[in-house]
């Protein structure tokens, strides 16, 4: 797969809130330690495996999924509850150094006649979602292209008109520039369907971008199924990413049955969040036993997801300070007809863009707004979650 592929330099913005949001939820999870001391005197099971695992989870991040699997996910949600009920996201203020500065990149444009005929056209200005928007917001930035062409944009904009000090990315993928492929994790989501839990070599010489999946499987309330193997079971009426054996991406209701012969992969994670350009009614009760028990539904935190457009292209939002219904808005905002939410909180939210200085090497970078929890090079090594790879069509 040639390429010539390059990407927009992003300068970061810092946000002192929510660098410091971050540390406290490392320090909650971290707390499990000692509830996991307990458990191994009382069992003898040892949580050494899990801290010794190959992979960038940092260690608070390990111990909290380690203390979910053995039983003691209600403490690792109590704490977090606690901590959140202490420390939610501040309401109003101001964004410390405004919107994050994207420089256009000029090979964008060096081919207008190629552009013309293959590129996708790109959704307008997304609408500000406060009264009193600042400049640029809302405003699409070429992020990187292929072979001068814009593959994917991204654009910046606060959450709602209650947390004004925070922002979170929308990034724009053209289905007829880049194609995606689903990686599965050595744990999630289940026993390894194959070793191919990072970027393989060849994906290492030219992938544009990656971005996380779902839920752990247990949390999912759905399946995974990839290359003809059911890892967990499909289920009807679960929201569904479903990659295609020519590398686009759908998301759907998933309608039962055996995936069909042009199906890659389908990864499931809880219900639409918007369904034939309506947001569903769920999304309004924000219920946990629709949208998870975590600090999850109703909380305003770290969220990504998904959604595709009436054209086909594909829409991605990160950032912090939004809850369930924030998230569907957001993704509504940027044309998405069909949408559902991928996951939560900053260990596990992450859209990343690689850069090529050399044959055969990636130099990584996690988008903006900062994410002190993302490690950079989280998916040229083992990956304990599966992961999606955006690569040159």
């Amino acid at each position: 797969m040639s390429s010539d592929a390059t990407r927009t330099s992003l300068p970061r913005r810092g946000q002192p809130p929510e660098k410091q949001r971050s540390l406290r939820f490392r320090r909650i999870r971290a707390a499990v330690l000692g509830l996991a001391v307990l458990l191994v005197a009382a069992t003898g099971v040892s949580v050494a495996p899990a801290l010794l695992a190959p992979g960038t989870d940092s260690t608070a991040a390990r111990l909290a999924e380690w203390g979910r699997e053995h039983g003691l996910g209600w403490a690792v949600t109590m704490l977090e509850q606690v901590q959140y009920a202490k420390d939610k996201p501040v309401v109003g203020g101001s964004l410390a150094g405004g919107l994050p500065t994207i420089a256009t990149d000029p090979s964008a444009t060096a081919s207008a006649s190629h552009a013309s005929k293959m590129l996708t056209p790109p959704p307008g200005t997304l609408t500000p979602l406060v009264s009193s928007p600042l400049a640029g917001e809302g405003v699409w930035h070429d992020l990187y292209t292929v072979n001068g062409t814009a593959a994917a944009r991204v654009a910046s904009l606060r959450p709602d008109s209650l947390h004004t000090s925070y922002y979170v990315q929308v990034v724009w993928m053209d289905p007829a520039l880049v194609t995606f492929r689903l990686h599965p994790g050595y744990k999630v989501p289940g026993p390894a369907i194959t070793p191919d839990n990072q970027l393989s070599p060849a994906e290492v010489s030219s992938v544009l971008a990656t971005f996380n999946s779902g839920f752990l499987m247990a949390d999912a309330r759905g399946g995974y199924w990839q290359n003809g193997q059911s890892i967990v079971p499909l289920r009807t009426g679960a929201a569904s990413m479903v990659l295609t054996t020519d590398g686009h991406i759908k998301i759907e209701s998933w309608q039962g049955g055996t995936p069909s012969s042009d199906t890659a992969a389908v990864r499931q994670n809880l219900d639409m969040v918007i369904q034939n350009g309506v947001i569903a009614p769920a999304v309004t009760q924000a219920s946990a036993s629709v949208w998870g028990k975590t600090i999850g539904n109703a909380a305003y935190v770290w969220r990504s997801g998904i959604g595709i457009r009436a054209d086909g292209s594909v829409v991605f939002v990160v950032g912090p300070a939004m809850n369930i219904q924030t998230l569907a808005g957001v993704l509504q905002d940027a044309g998405a007809v069909n949408a559902m939410q991928l996951d939560i909180n900053p260990d596990w939210t992450n859209y990343i863009t690689y850069t090529h200085p050399t044959p055969g090497t990636a130099t990584p970078s996690v988008l903006p707004p900062p994410n002190a929890s993302v490690h950079a090079n989280r998916y040229l090594q083992p990956s304990s979650r599966d992961f999606v790879a955006v690569l040159p069509r």
